[in-house]
């Protein structure tokens, strides 16, 4: 066994710094590495990462491409059915659109292995009504979603040529995934589907955004709701001494806002969006707002819960006393839930990923938390980590997100690395990753 040195620094969804020490170690067996080196030593995976290399500047241009197809959240079929055609033209065969609208393909391996899914999100974050056109500016590509994920989708394709082109037959089977539902509401629908209906999928790599700084292990988890407040409505003259459905949201968010969360585990909250009323001289009858809940710890996340239907419950409490009435009422909507989860930095997994950025020259900072598709795996015990697809970028979720192709390869390469080493090389080596019980 020998000890891999890495930076870390565990992040929060939006980037933040939770904790960082100077150094911190991921210990590889020799069980992994022997398997990672008998992988990188063989011809043909020189070959295909010389292949990815020099092809680089016609995936990107498959990325523009792919940008300027329209994703909007729960709209993803044009871009979609524009993928399943890559990947049909690139041999996959089987490829097929799933019922929640993934692009699945499965690249056989011998017959006698695990199954390792890879995948990155078709979907982004923009209303149907944005401009995707791709401009290239003062050395870099703007455009909404060119980063989060369509280099992940393009990277997927490099990856899928490089293997065809070179002939390595692995000894598992690898089932790629355009999927939906990453963004959003759409609440990692694409692969809780993929995970509910192929049981078989002993690992998961998920290839998501662009810098290539650390290897996601940990998943922090969210619960959304819409509090929704009803009440008798009324004039607000005529009918004056009616309980207000605004008014009880108001004392709910207002008490909300006062709860206290712990630093560690992280675990936030934001009321985001209110709606309401019928004009200015009515008293309400209905009032709504979105709460966005996360934690890094079930435990937290579920207190936190219980904390703010409590505060909202108080409030049409308070609100009904006042008048003296029992007419408001709120119910909570389930809008969205993304569970909690964790790869153990000694799973084969994290280790392959660690070697592989290190036989790259690949500087990261370490093993990452964040909200990605990697969490549904994550909570059912299933290995998984994210890594990104590679160059650089910023702005994302923004009109103004874009991405210079610096060193673009080397995301891909990295796939690679992890994939053949995860699923085994037929004749060379076997996998690293490891058959679940059924």
């Amino acid at each position: 066994m020998f000890r891999l040195t890495l930076i870390i620094a565990f992040c929060c969804f939006n980037g933040s710094l939770l904790a960082q020490t100077a150094q911190s170690f991921i210990e590889v067996t020799d069980d992994v590495a022997g398997k990672f080196a008998s992988v990188v030593a063989d011809d043909r995976v020189q070959q295909a990462l010389e292949l990815i290399e020099a092809q680089e500047p016609e995936y990107i241009q498959e990325q523009l491409r792919i940008t300027e197809i329209p994703a909007p959240p729960f709209q993803e079929e044009q871009r979609a059915t524009y993928y399943l055609e890559q990947l049909r033209a690139r041999g996959l065969m089987n490829s097929y659109i799933d019922e929640e609208g993934n692009v699945v393909a499965i690249r056989e391996g011998t017959g006698n292995g695990p199954t390792l899914l890879i995948a990155a999100h078709l979907d982004t974050v923009f209303p149907p009504d944005i401009d995707t056109t791709v401009r290239f500016e003062d050395g870099r590509y703007y455009a909404p979603g060119i980063g989060d994920d369509t280099r992940g989708l393009a990277a997927l394709l490099s990856v899928i040529d490089a293997l065809n082109q070179s002939g390595i037959e692995t000894t598992a089977d690898i089932m790629f995934s355009g999927n939906v539902g990453e963004e959003g509401r759409g609440d990692l629908r694409g692969v809780k589907a993929l995970f509910r209906d192929h049981p078989e999928i002993d690992g998961f790599i998920s290839v998501d955004g662009v810098r290539q700084q650390r290897i996601t292990t940990g998943g922090t988890g969210s619960r959304r709701f819409e509090f929704r407040f009803t009440g008798p409505g009324g004039h607000s003259f005529g009918a004056f001494g009616l309980p207000s459905a605004i008014h009880a949201m108001g004392r709910a968010i207002a008490k909300i806002s006062e709860l206290q969360t712990p630093q560690f585990p992280k675990t936030t909250f934001t009321v985001g969006t209110v709606t309401g009323g019928t004009s200015v001289n009515s008293i309400a009858a209905d009032a709504t707002f979105a709460i966005d809940m996360r934690s890094n710890d079930s435990g937290s996340l579920a207190l936190l819960e219980r904390d703010a239907k409590q505060a909202a419950l108080a409030a049409v409490a308070e609100e009904n006393s006042r008048w003296r009435s029992d007419l408001i009422s709120v119910e909570f909507v389930l809008i969205g839930d993304r569970p909690v989860g964790r790869t153990p930095l000694s799973s084969p997994i994290v280790q392959v990923a660690a070697l592989a950025f290190d036989h790259l020259d690949i500087a990261i900072q370490g093993p990452g938390i964040s909200s990605t598709d990697s969490n549904v795996p994550m909570s059912m015990d299933i290995p998984a980590i994210t890594i990104a697809g590679g160059g650089d970028g910023g702005g994302a979720h923004s009109p103004g997100e874009w991405f210079i192709p610096t060193d673009s390869h080397l995301g891909p390469q990295s796939v690679l690395l992890n994939i053949l080493t995860l699923a085994g090389i037929a004749g060379v080596s076997e996998p690293a990753l490891e058959e679940r019980d059924s």
